[in-house]
């Protein structure tokens, strides 16, 4: 049984928590202000504990053959769970990791360090000012996870932040974002819509009972200039304790319906999530 402490800090935009999971050795839950962020096992970064941080993670296998290294960008780091997933399943691989929070940075690093060699570079600041400033056709994924607390920030929701991104992607890269929402799903689809204007292809993973409108959830956003490869994940979905979605083609443009790309005047937070949607006890 773990007999690892909590740890307790107030980081620049909260209070963060590290609480070590009593069934794992090594293995600690981040949240901030009472809202899960991450879950991380020291001893085993291929075990993804959030559904959505899986869903994440099946595309990331299917985006290149096996173990083939990749140049990634990933906006918000929590307690650096993909980061340390990629560099175990694809070893080599270059990631920049970008996160707002300085403080939680630092409680990570201190607690849950990377171990050396391992191709992950930190940097403390606003998501879509490094983006602005990051070069062309430098990332083969982009990965963004960005929550301030609950929400994502407005300014990563628009057309303008989505171009920085398809400027900063490679011509075969791919666009992952982890989004949240409920029906009537007005954030969601504006922005499939605002990601329709610049790729053609597009791709939602999500629970069936979040689809259905039954109860607020995330949803995987995925974006690319090609086709990417729905079967592989809707079998790695499937097969999952939780089981998602995969919806694409036809069924998600009807999805999508008049939602309109959204501008940067326009830009509005996602939705906040009802009480107990994600706290824990």
């Amino acid at each position: 049984m773990n007999d690892l402490v909590p740890v307790t800090r107030a980081v620049d935009h909260g209070t963060a928590k590290l609480l070590p999971d009593v069934d794992r050795e090594r293995a600690w839950l981040l949240t901030v202000d009472g809202a899960p962020q991450s879950y991380v096992d020291l001893d085993e970064p291929t075990h993804l504990e959030f559904e959505y941080a899986r869903r994440l993670g099946h595309v990331l296998d299917t985006v290149a053959a096996a173990g083939r290294p990749l140049d990634v960008l990933h906006l918000g780091g929590g307690a650096l769970t993909l980061p340390r997933y990629l560099a175990a399943t694809r070893p080599g691989s270059r990631q920049d990791v970008v996160e707002a929070d300085r403080g939680l940075l630092e409680l990570v690093v201190e607690h849950l360090p990377i171990p050396d060699g391992d191709g992950i570079r930190l940097h403390a600041g606003d998501a879509r000012a490094w983006l602005e400033e990051a070069p062309d056709d430098s990332a083969d994924v982009l990965v963004a996870d960005v929550f301030g607390g609950s929400r994502v920030p407005a300014h990563l929701t628009s057309l303008g932040y989505l171009r920085q991104a398809e400027r900063v992607l490679r011509r075969g890269g791919v666009y992952l974002a982890n989004l949240a929402d409920a029906a009537p799903f007005a954030f969601l689809r504006s922005q499939l819509a605002t990601c329709a204007t610049l790729f053609e292809e597009l791709v939602l993973i999500a629970e069936p009972g979040v689809l259905r409108g039954r109860r607020f959830g995330n949803a995987v956003l995925v974006a690319a200039h090609h086709p990417v490869d729905t079967a592989a994940l809707t079998r790695l979905t499937a097969s999952d304790a939780f089981p998602a979605r995969v919806e694409h083609g036809p069924g998600l443009r009807k999805f999508i319906g008049g939602a309109r790309p959204v501008r940067d005047e326009d830009a509005v937070p996602s939705p906040e999530p009802p009480d107990g949607a994600f706290g824990i006890g």
